[in-house]
């Protein structure tokens, strides 16, 4: 074998090597979980009966999600977008406040639909999943009068929807979002990055959550 020869199969194997290196770096970037299709979320009624109800996720997700704008204006778009503006869908991101995980929980939220291992609910993308539909139903259920009251009436040049205003407690809690719609806009709230329920109500109005159904007692079901 010439010189020439032995210098290409060098080149050659140096390129491979560079190739499969830069393969395992990407790799290496990426925490996959795996997510059941159609997961089932067990959900308890005010008569205390266990209902079934079906969230669509995906069998593999990266550690960072992207948005999709072609989940248009479907609950699983809600979901999606208000993860996203939350942590960028990071499932394991706790903020310097102390909230947890791809939708921001606080502690305090969390005990109050059930959940107090926190290390676990960081750890466990579909307990955050379940989490988030329980906090929505309970919101809805204390938001239940102003959601009749209010939909379709403009504060501060804003269309109320449904959709903003689950989003506005998620962000401030239900109590914060009944002042702000009873003061008709004049007693607002921003949180210590200066979000408003202002600016929830505007970027999340429109979406469909009719699948989330008002519950006073709605906590996540633990599977041990």
């Amino acid at each position: 074998m010439n010189k020439k020869s032995i210098a290409k199969l060098v080149s050659l194997a140096f390129t491979i090597c560079i190739l499969i290196i830069v393969s395992l770096s990407n790799n290496s970037n990426i925490k996959e979980y795996a997510l059941l299709e159609d997961d089932t979320i067990e959900v308890q009624q005010l008569d205390n009966t266990i209902v079934q109800e079906k969230t669509v996720s995906v069998s593999s997700i990266g550690y960072k999600n992207v948005f999709s704008p072609e989940l248009g204006k479907s609950f699983t778009g809600f979901k999606e977008k208000l993860g996203f503006k939350e942590s960028q869908n990071d499932y394991f991101r706790v903020n310097t406040l102390g909230y947890l995980g791809k939708y921001q929980f606080g502690r305090s939220t969390l005990e109050l639909i059930g959940i107090n291992d926190t290390k676990h609910f960081l750890n466990t993308p579909e307990l955050q999943e379940k989490a988030f539909i329980a906090n929505a139903e309970r919101n809805k259920w204390v938001l239940r009068r102003d959601i009749k009251r209010f939909v379709g009436k403009s504060i501060n040049g804003i269309e109320v929807t449904e959709s903003g205003i689950l989003a506005a407690a998620h962000l401030a809690g239900p109590g914060g979002v009944k002042k702000y719609l009873r003061s008709y806009g004049s007693n607002g709230f921003e949180d210590a990055y200066g979000t408003s329920i202002k600016n929830y109500m505007k970027r999340f109005q429109g979406y469909d959550t009719s699948r989330i159904i008002a519950n006073k007692k709605a906590k996540v079901l633990i599977n041990v």
